[in-house]
């Protein structure tokens, strides 16, 4: 006999129907899974044969083949397990039940026919709800980031027994409901603040101007300076995510089963720091069946790059297409996929191996050589791909034991999202909403329209660039620092000092 369950997979980002037919035939008892399973589905025959038998049914001894279609794509993880073992029991005339075609149904079996957690369930979800499904069987620790989505009953299940009842209408299961907007408002908390930061104020400005325009920021200083502390506040500033931004971030974190069973959406803007040893693979992705990597897990958010020169310099270099097209592509022989990467990026270095060249109360102890061999790791290009280039100095001890705070994250967060505000009503009035979100992702012809310069700020702009030896990619970063800084002045055309100021954060460039 033949029998049909429907589920899903994971491609990208997306979720993709996947159905799971069952056929039981007369022959030698042999368990075949096709439809390019990798190793955790093969193995599913015998999680599914230990809960069916388990849970008081008859495991049929033929020859069961499982097919999971469309069979062109490689299907990982072990969220069949529940939709094969119904299907065998579909097909065994175990399971009789006209809902098989209008649910979707997800979730790992352990051996006694518990229903254990999987990934992806968000996406999976969401595409679900496009096909039209009535609903989605998902595992007990799934339902709160299944439940995200509206319009679609989310049936939580605890058992393969449960699952079976409920489908042959011998058990009522209530869909399980959340609402998304209010636990989202929720869970909107960042555990710090800037105005536990002393002192650096030109840091905290250009930080304040990297989080208005959505730009790129580099920290150069000695150890102990305050780099990764003022780094880390960064999201903090950042305007508030809105639910389709933290929907499609929540997304990325589902996939890799990152989302917290309590916490359905990622709230608050994503910081991630990963350490200098990782993998190309580990940074945008990659892997046999492709999976994000660390600049998708910051989409939205701050990718944090501490001691920069450490990273493999081939590792730097993938970041060169991600930083541009705001995506990562990753190609395979038989498909490609494409995991989103929009991010501020934040950089940060010591000026020399020792990390005291030009430290007033340390001496250096490198050498020439040392100091060049050090800075050479990380390559021009990328460098310039970096908008705002800052020095941070130590603090002095005045700073340090100083009693007043500094602002709080709260009042530099107003400005910026008046900046932002300014920026948005820019691009929607010009149709540029939805491929322009902030000045920092403008292309040439918005350049062009929305940077125009007078005659002192060209000839303070030319020499500068002749000076600094800036290329053309520098220049253009110039121009959009200034356009940010003209809207924090609330002035609709660049000025001289708009200019000035975004010059002088090109100047380690």
């Amino acid at each position: 006999m033949l029998a049909k369950i429907q589920s899903g997979a994971v491609a990208g980002v997306d979720g993709l129907a996947v159905e799971v037919e069952v056929d039981i035939a007369l022959g030698l008892p042999v368990f075949t899974t096709v439809g390019l399973p990798d190793g955790s589905v093969r193995e599913s025959k015998d999680r599914v044969k230990a809960a069916i038998r388990n849970c008081g049914y008859e495991f049929p001894q033929r020859r069961i083949t499982v097919n999971l279609a469309p069979a062109d794509i490689k299907k990982g993880g072990a969220g069949f397990d529940l939709p094969m073992a119904l299907g065998i029991l579909a097909a065994t005339g175990t399971l009789e039940s006209e809902k098989l075609g209008r649910y979707w149904v997800l979730g790992e079996l352990s051996l006694d026919g518990g229903v254990r957690a999987v990934r992806g369930v968000l996406p999976i979800t969401l595409a679900a709800r496009e096909l039209g499904m009535a609903g989605i069987l998902v595992p007990e620790a799934n339902k709160m980031e299944a439940a995200v989505v509206d319009g679609i009953d989310v049936i939580a299940i605890d058992t393969l027994h449960q699952a079976v009842e409920f489908l042959a209408g011998k058990r009522e299961c209530l869909p399980f409901h959340i609402d998304p907007a209010s636990s989202f408002a929720r869970s909107r908390h960042y555990d710090v603040d800037f105005n536990e930061v002393k002192g650096q104020e030109h840091v905290k400005r250009a930080l304040e101007i990297a989080a208005s325009g959505g730009h790129n920021i580099l920290l150069k200083g000695p150890p102990g300076s305050g780099k990764t502390m003022l780094a880390r506040r960064l999201p903090t500033i950042l305007p508030d995510l809105s639910f389709a931004e933290a929907l499609e971030t929540s997304k990325i974190y589902s996939i890799l089963g990152l989302l917290p069973e309590d916490m359905p959406l990622i709230a608050t803007r994503p910081f991630r720091s990963p350490h200098h040893t990782i993998s190309d693979a580990g940074l945008i992705g990659g892997g046999q069946i492709p999976r994000p990597g660390e600049v998708s897990l910051a989409h939205n958010g701050v990718l944090f790059l501490d001691e920069l020169p450490e990273f493999k310099k081939h590792v730097l270099e993938v970041l060169r297409q991600p930083l541009e097209d705001g995506t990562v592509t990753i190609a395979r022989a038989n498909l490609s996929l494409k995991f989103p990467a929009r991010v501020v990026l934040a950089v940060a270095m010591n000026p020399c191996p020792c990390g005291f060249y030009g430290d007033k109360r340390k001496e250096c102890g490198c050498n020439p050589a040392q100091i060049h061999n050090y800075t050479s790791r990380v390559s021009g290009p990328l460098l310039d791909r970096i908008d705002l280039h800052l020095e941070v100095a130590a603090l002095p001890f005045k700073e340090m034991s100083a009693e007043r705070q500094g602002e709080s994250s709260a009042d530099i967060k107003k400005r910026v999202d008046a900046s932002r505000e300014v920026q948005r009503k820019r691009y929607e009035r010009h149709e540029r909403q939805g491929l322009v979100f902030c000045n920092g992702q403008m292309g040439p012809k918005d350049i062009r329209k929305y940077c125009v310069l007078d005659a002192p700020s060209t000839r303070l702009l030319e020499k500068s660039v002749e000076q600094l030896g800036l290329s053309a990619r520098g220049y253009h970063r110039i121009l959009k620092i200034a356009r940010t800084i003209a809207d924090m002045d609330r002035s609709e055309s660049l000025q001289l000092g708009h200019v000035a100021e975004a010059i002088q954060y090109r100047r380690m460039a």
